[in-house]
Formats: C-alpha cells, structure tokens, sequence
C-alpha cells in the first residue's frame, strides 16, 4: 500500500525537494515506510547511513533526478519511519524491509546506491536478489567494528556507554542536538559540510516517543553488518566500491571488503569523509552517472 502525504514529518525535507512525492509505503506487518521520489528515467535507491534519514541525500537527489527515477527511504528504526523500538533492527531485518519496500512501489532490477550501512544493506540485498539488480553503488560500508567509534572521542564514550547493559538506556536518552553534532562532525573531513538546519532536523527526529530505544537496538545489532560481509560473494551485478579518504574504514578493513567482493570497482575520493553524500555530491552523482550511461539508453529504447 502506497500513501501520498504531505505531513509535519515532510516539513524539512519539502525545504529541499522542490519537485517530487513524500510518500509512505505500508510493508506487509503493517510498517510505514517513508520515502521520497523524483525525476524519471531507470530506478535507482538510495539507502542512508547510521543515525540518519533519507535527508542525508538532499544534494544528491536534485543532481541525479535528472537522469533517474530517484527513491531514497527512511528505515524502519530512522527517520520518519515507524520506530518499532522493539523489534530488532539487525542487517537480516533491515535487508527484508529493504526488498519488500522494493516489491511494494513495484521496482524491478534498480541500481542500487548506499552509504555506511546502507552501502552494506544494498551490497547484501545484490547477492541475494542475483540478476534481479542492475548494479550496485557502495560508498563507505559498514561492515567493520568498531566503526562509529572512531568517529572521535565522544562518539567512543558515547557508542560504548549506549550498548552498555544497565546504564545504555540512560546513555541513549541523553542524546541531544549537541551530542548528535559532536558525534558526526568526526565523519566529515570539513565539518561544515554538516549543515546546520539538518542538524536541527535529527534533534527533532531524536525527540520522537521511542527513538532512544530504536537506535540502542540499531547499536547492539551492528556485528550483524559485519556479518553480511560474507555474503558479498553471491554479488553477480557489477559493484563500484567508494572510499572517502578520511572514512573510519582503516586499510585492513577496506582490504576485507574489497577481497569479499568479486571484482569491484574501487574508487577513493580525496578529502572526503563517511557522509560523502553531504561532502561530495557531485562526486557522488558523477560516479553513478558515468558507469550507468548504457543503462539510461537501454531504458529510453
């Protein structure tokens, strides 16, 4: 089931996306998925990293709506979304919601396009969907520990303290505009490239009934990302992996990921971090529309 709307939870993002739906697609349990599409053109999706929503591609979407008919979602867990703060939110959980939402709007073979544990859930979903993906976009996986830790100090304390047994809920409802700022600024290579008013809009994500909960059992599930890396193996589409120079990824772990999967394509951005949709979408639309030019034909055909 598919619903067209224009609510409190699209008042930000209808800031940025001056032509397309924000819409909510109903997964079979009942979830409310929420998603936005723009443009025309072969389907591509884009999936979101850690701790944030569909917004994060705000300059991605504009650029590569030209070309394409542009879906980017909030999670179960995320954004605006339903919470379900008691359901697990582990990479075979989230994979699952990530088909049904394709089989829900109807999609078939998209490119696939993601970061940090998006870039994962879309690596994962190719091997699992075979043939049935065009082609895969990964840019800074997520599949490694222990990740967001590295982000800076406070992100160590802050991470190590939410998992904790008996003090981690404590920790997660402590999370403010303050700490969410500090916390991401170390995934950029220029902290500015974090914009304020987006800032402002994970606060008030943040503030929703539940969400607390939702993100310590995002936290507690991320070893199962790491797990998904074994997976990578069944890919068949063609694969082009990107790296921000500056991405949490040390070389062991990119060594790992490149090894995993057959053939890819690797490319490093220069003075880029782990949110390199926010801090290179040009680059980010070059790279997908330089490699995907003979799908775009084929689909006018």
């Amino acid at each position: 089931m598919i619903d067209t709307v224009e609510d409190d939870a699209g008042k930000y993002t209808r800031r940025w996306l001056h032509a397309g739906d924000i819409a909510y697609a109903t997964l079979k349990d009942g979830t409310r998925v929420r998603y936005v599409r723009s443009g025309e053109g072969p389907d591509l999706i884009l999936t979101h990293t850690v701790r944030t929503q569909l917004d994060i591609f705000q300059f991605v979407i504009p650029l590569l709506s030209q070309h394409f008919t542009v879906y980017a979602l909030d999670l179960p867990g995320f954004g605006w979304s339903d919470l379900l703060p008691e359901r697990p939110k582990d990479e075979p959980t989230l994979r699952a919601a990530l088909r049904e939402f394709i089989a829900a709007l109807g999609i078939e073979r998209p490119i696939l396009a993601g970061e940090s544990i998006g870039a994962t859930l879309s690596l994962s979903l190719a091997a699992e969907l075979g043939d049935a993906v065009e082609r895969v976009f990964a840019f800074n996986t997520y599949d490694y520990l222990p990740g967001l830790e590295r982000s800076n100090l406070l992100a160590s304390i802050i991470i190590k303290s939410v998992r904790a047994p008996v003090v981690g809920p404590v920790f997660a409802a402590l999370e403010n505009r303050s700490i969410t700022g500090g916390i991401m600024s170390g995934g950029f290579h220029d902290p500015r490239s974090l914009p304020s008013d987006l800032l402002d809009e994970y606060a008030r994500v943040g503030g929703r009934a539940g969400y607390s909960k939702a993100s310590r059992t995002l936290l507690k599930a991320l070893p199962s990302f790491v797990a998904a890396r074994s997976r990578y193996r069944s890919i068949t589409a063609p694969v082009t992996l990107v790296w921000g120079d500056k991405d949490w990824a040390n070389l062991r772990d990119r060594i790992g990921v490149e090894a995993a999967i057959p053939s890819p394509e690797v490319i490093t951005l220069d003075q880029t971090g782990h949110f390199s949709a926010l801090e290179r979408p040009q680059a980010w639309a070059d790279i997908i529309l330089a490699r995907t030019a003979k799908t775009k034909v084929s689909a006018i055909r």
